[in-house]
């Protein structure tokens, strides 16, 4: 047997244990941390929201960052802010349990209008918009070109300029060709994933720690799923194509006032660089000494307060 035949064969070996390891994961996944919410159909996809609380103060509505899912809100947020506002955590197109019609991911034209066209349907006149990393970069373009839906914006350590590269964290994300992303998602890059998981979590959560139930409780397990991988190889990917032309808008079309909430030592994203940046435009920049990117995870009663704080004028 030559060796070419056995190179050949070994890595064929490593695809069809990747793809069964994949599905197996996949399947556990969806067993740990299975739907919660309700699902509505809007143009281009499925939108997956939880709905609590009465809304005497007003509506908020959550969105999460890259590769999350709305578990990251109900973590701890939702249940400190339901008892005095309507509060809409959601799965951005593609993530958790929303879907898109076509293709890999969304832009964030199409995910900021499939969330109004929600919040239409749930009749939401006006909300209080609350966004997370790749979540506040959605809830600005919502805030751009939908702007009497949203009342004020509150951003947790959001993107809002232009990355001019990522963390080496998302390295394995960085894939532009769709059909070599689907090989991947389908073969190899869950495992991968699922082998490297507490080195990213250490990463991502930088200097804090990452919670020991963040994989069921914060629902990132539904991570380990080809579905999950392609939605955040193609958010990464749009991103990039994208904020430059978002940025160029601010000056002229973001009148939606608020403010952002940012760890001192965010790992991530930087505060000067996403927060300071946005204070010309309304948004002014508050600040948590010691923490970094997670913190609707790991300063939830903090991220809750400040949410208050921005919302009361509207209340």
């Amino acid at each position: 047997m030559s060796i070419l035949l056995i190179i050949v064969l070994a890595i064929a070996a490593v695809l069809g244990l990747g793809a069964l390891w994949t599905r197996k994961l996949a399947i556990a996944a969806v067993k740990t941390v299975r739907q919660r919410g309700t699902i509505l159909p809007v143009v281009g996809g499925d939108i997956h929201f939880v709905d609590k609380g009465q809304g005497s103060k007003g509506t908020l509505v959550l969105i999460h960052g890259i590769a999350g899912q709305l578990q990251h809100f109900t973590y701890a947020m939702v249940d400190l802010l339901k008892d005095d506002y309507r509060v809409i955590a959601l799965d951005r197109p593609g993530c958790g349990y929303s879907t898109l019609t076509e293709g890999d991911g969304a832009s964030l034209g199409d995910q900021a209008r499939m969330i109004d066209e929600l919040l239409d349907q749930l009749g939401v006149d006006q909300a209080v918009v609350v966004g997370h990393s790749l979540g506040g970069a959605v809830a600005l373009r919502l805030a751009l070109d939908c702007p009497g839906r949203v009342a004020r914006l509150a951003l947790l350590a959001p993107l809002t300029q232009v990355q001019s590269e990522a963390n080496p964290v998302f390295k394995g994300l960085q894939i532009t060709t769709s059909w070599l992303r689907h090989f991947l998602a389908e073969t190899i890059a869950v495992p991968m994933a699922r082998l490297s998981s507490d080195k990213v979590l250490a990463e991502v959560f930088r200097p804090d720690q990452s919670p020991p139930d963040f994989l069921d409780r914060a629902g990132a397990v539904l991570g380990l799923r080809p579905k999950a991988f392609v939605t955040s190889s193609a958010d990464l990917a749009m991103v990039d194509l994208e904020m430059p032309a978002q940025v160029a808008r601010y000056q002229n079309e973001l009148t939606v006032p608020g403010a952002i909430l940012y760890g001192a030592d965010d790992a991530l994203l930087s505060p000067d660089l996403h927060g300071k940046t946005m204070e010309p435009f309304g948004l002014a920049l508050e600040i948590l000494p010691g923490r970094g990117h997670m913190i609707p995870i790991t300063a939830p009663q903090e991220c809750a307060d400040f949410v208050r704080r921005v919302a009361v004028s509207v209340a």
